[in-house]
């Protein structure tokens, strides 16, 4: 009886056991499936911040990532650019058998179990790797939730990334992955962020007694809030253990233990046996870093961080350790962009209507670059608002698209004494009031007379513009506004003539650009040069396959130029010449000012021998402008203000002039006394690829090789290697040899690497991991903050 009784129960339980093998495998085998790649670590972007520089290499500042909605502040280190201090800490608090296990300690999931058989909460006991997995590959499934589901894949990850990987890689990554708090703005991810966050030091700079402090963090973050109550006795208690484990010697532990340490934001005594008598947190936002951190030109560094979103995607600009980009801003000229828009209501000659903002580029015309922007008006004391106007506020153009209208007509082989009627005229138009368009000039004023088209241009008359439109055709002129970067609304109609464009200054200035390079049309460009934080170039604007665009020769760019030179300088202001408020010193200047319907929008864009620049002015939220104050009186003297001081020092030249140019006096000189107006060599002829005369024995013009100022001095032509994007040398094929022109002052970054040392991500530093377990190590001497690219 008692044979069979054992039996039964033997067999049951070996039922038993096999279907809770059964069931487990089954889980298990389920739970393996879900498991993401643990080769994944290998790619991970662990959100490393993106140092902008300006053109002459000065710092812009930083860009930095978010997960969801918050900024995170991270930025990647190696291990031998941590404190040996710091790893030693780490690993004494939170994994002191880190060397002995593979990714499970077994001592600490026994006391779990033991905890958990006692009825108690489980803490504690997971691994380095298990933390490292539960915030990087498990963060996005779990968010940090406890689940037995998410602790079996914790695990098994951990097991796979300890085969695969060494455990320096595996501290190095966390110690650049881990939340170590609020900073902010920013949430502080890695020990880059907290060293700088707490102490504002390198993690190389850290001492002991800092890295004990920002490791009795890492459970908690909130024990920021107390340190004398928390931190402190932590502290304590961790220079105990390490020095147990022969991480460090008492006489270290001692003196770390002395050391008057005051974390940002409190304020702490200490008396002679190292005891805290008080602490107080004296300002919380001390340790607080900031989610874009711009020394200067946020606006620009914006629109630098959008194209490289658009370029590399997120991923690259924020991972793989982040990228070094080299910019085309100038710093003299952004100072002198940022000085005129804050003098802007001292300079305008009407002052600044209420409740106004701006905003205002330079760019070179021959290359497209972005010199100066600011997005708005910049007003002492005041923080300067996120949105960008120059390049994101998208406003009517008003009569500053007349010169692209004009010279498209010049295009088409008309002249700039072509006259046409300033009379009232009406169009068929069905969605307009009546079935009728019935444009009229600025506040109705008609002169009832036929005029030369320079005139009128000069003079900004609607009824003569919207009659050269219509006599060119409307989709002749949209072709050409494509052409030069603008969008166009085919239902405005002849509306679109008089400016009814929407638009942003930059694009402005792009559009006006081919009138001083001889006809090319360049998109703007904010980068020059992108390398990842290892020298690897990703992006030299050198080597850019990009062509200009030719949207007119040079011939009929120079009447387009000749045409805005004469809005500036034909007129004076009792005559009605509002543009000459643009003129400065002794260079030549051509522009134009205009204004939206309301009015809403006030604009000047304008340009010089070397620069290009617009400035606008209205209202945020696009309410009215007052109806006594004109664009010429207020835009003019903001663009003249911030044109003269960038060409301070620099000696006045004139524009380049093509071939095949003649001059001719102004057909009424009684409304333009002493003008002479540009037109075409009659013996000239251009199809845009060849150019020749009708003379039995022509002199040709190569319009190919006209060029409309000498190589800028600022650069040199060199040999580049098109597989490194680095100086060729004698070892280059010269098969990969191309001549590039570059930067003078840029040139120490494209040296070759005579001796390239072996990447120190891609295998442990032997110094450092001496450095992680060597018992009683002393810190290295303090380095200087270093942060050239």
């Amino acid at each position: 009886m008692f044979l069979r009784f054992l039996k039964l129960t033997t067999s049951l339980l070996l039922a038993g056991g096999v279907a809770a093998a059964g069931v487990g495998a089954t889980y298990v085998t389920k739970w393996t499936r879900e498991l993401p790649d643990y080769r994944e670590l290998d790619n991970l972007s662990l959100g490393a911040e993106t140092r902008v520089y300006a053109r002459d290499g000065t710092p812009l500042g930083t860009l930095v990532p978010t997960i969801g909605e918050q900024k995170i502040s991270r930025t990647l280190v190696r291990l031998d650019e941590i404190s040996p201090f710091m790893t030693a800490a780490l690993i004494a608090n939170e994994d002191r058998r880190f060397f002995e296990h593979y990714g499970l300690d077994p001592y600490g999931i026994g006391r779990q179990f033991q905890r958990l058989a006692r009825g108690e909460e489980a803490q504690g006991g997971s691994t380095l790797t298990n933390q490292l997995i539960k915030n990087t590959l498990l963060l996005d499934e779990y968010n940090q939730a406890r689940t037995p589901d998410r602790k079996i894949k914790e695990w098994l990850l951990s097991v796979q990334v300890e085969r695969a990987f060494t455990k320096e890689e595996i501290l190095r990554n966390y110690l650049n992955a881990i939340y170590w708090g609020d900073g902010g703005p920013v949430e502080l991810y890695g020990i880059y962020s907290a060293a700088q966050a707490y102490f504002r030091k390198t993690p190389k700079q850290l001492s002991l007694a800092e890295s004990a402090y920002l490791t009795a963090l890492i459970p908690s973050p909130n024990r920021y809030r107390d340190y004398k109550g928390q931190v402190r006795p932590v502290m304590k208690t961790l220079l105990a253990r390490m020095v147990e484990d022969k991480w460090i010697t008492q006489v270290q532990a001692d003196a770390a233990w002395h050391e008057k340490l005051q974390p940002r934001g409190w304020k702490v005594t200490y008396d002679a046996g190292g005891n805290v008598t008080s602490a107080q947190l004296v300002d919380p936002s001390a340790k607080e870093l900031k989610a874009v951190t711009t020394t200067r030109a946020g606006h620009f560094t914006s629109q630098v961080e959008q194209e490289l979103i658009r370029r590399f995607g997120r991923e690259k600009v924020y991972g793989s350790g982040g990228l070094r980009v080299y910019t085309t801003l100038d710093p003299k000229i952004q100072d002198a962009v940022e000085t005129a828009s804050r003098e802007a209501q001292g300079v305008s000659a009407q002052g600044l209507p209420r409740g106004t903002t701006l905003g205002a580029v330079i760019t070179d015309p021959y290359t497209g670059e972005v010199l100066g922007m600011v997005g708005q008006r910049i007003v002492p004391g005041r923080p300067i608002p996120d949105w960008n106007n120059a390049a994101q506020g998208q406003r009517q153009i008003g009569s500053t698209i007349k010169p692209l209208l004009y010279t498209t007509a010049l295009s088409t082989g008309l002249t700039e004494d072509h006259r046409e009627d300033d009379k009232p005229i009406s169009f068929p138009c069905d969605s307009c009031k009546g079935g009728v368009y019935s444009p009229q000039n600025f506040e109705g004023h008609t002169t009832y007379r036929s005029m030369t088209i320079r005139e009128a241009l000069d003079r900004s008359l609607n009824l003569v513009t919207v009659r050269l439109a219509d006599r060119i055709g409307l989709q002749t002129f949209f072709g050409k506004l494509r052409e030069l970067g603008l969008q166009t609304n085919d239902g405005t109609g002849l509306a679109a003539a008089l400016g009814a464009v929407e638009t942003t200054p930059v694009k402005m200035a792009a559009a006006y650009a081919p009138f001083v390079n001889g006809g090319l049309y360049r998109a703007p460009r904010y980068i020059a040069r992108v390398t990842t934080a290892r020298g690897e170039v990703l992006y030299d604007a050198a080597n850019d396959p990009t062509k200009p665009r030719r949207v007119w020769s040079p011939q009929v760019a120079w009447l387009g130029l000749d045409m805005i030179r004469g809005v500036v300088n034909d007129l004076t202001p009792a005559q009605g010449g509002l543009a000459s408020r643009a003129k400065f010193g002794d260079w030549p200047v051509g522009g134009k000012t205009g204004t939206s319907n309301g009015p809403k929008d006030f604009w000047f864009v304008g340009t010089t021998p070397l620069y290009t620049g617009a400035v606008w002015v209205g209202k945020q939220q696009g309410g009215e402008m007052p109806v006594s104050y004109y664009s010429g009186f207020v835009n003019a003297p903001i663009w003249r203000r911030m044109m003269e001081l960038a060409h301070a020092g620099k000696t006045p030249t004139k524009f380049v002039e093509p071939p095949g140019i003649l001059y001719v006096n102004a057909p009424d000189p009684g409304w333009l006394p002493g003008v002479k107006m540009a037109v075409l060599d009659p013996r000239f002829k251009t199809d845009q690829t060849q150019v020749v005369q009708d003379d039995p024995a022509p002199t040709v013009y190569n319009e190919v090789a006209w060029s409309p100022s000498a190589p800028d001095p600022r650069t040199a032509l060199v040999p580049v290697d098109r597989t490194t994007g680095r100086l060729a040398t004698e070892f280059t094929p010269p098969e990969n040899v191309v001549m590039r022109r570059v930067d003078i002052e840029a040139l120490p970054g494209y040296s070759p690497d005579p001796n390239p040392a072996p990447l120190k991500d891609e295998q442990p530093d032997p110094q450092a991991l001496k450095a992680v377990r060597a018992p009683g190590t002393a810190p290295a001497p303090t380095p200087k903050d270093d942060t050239s690219p």
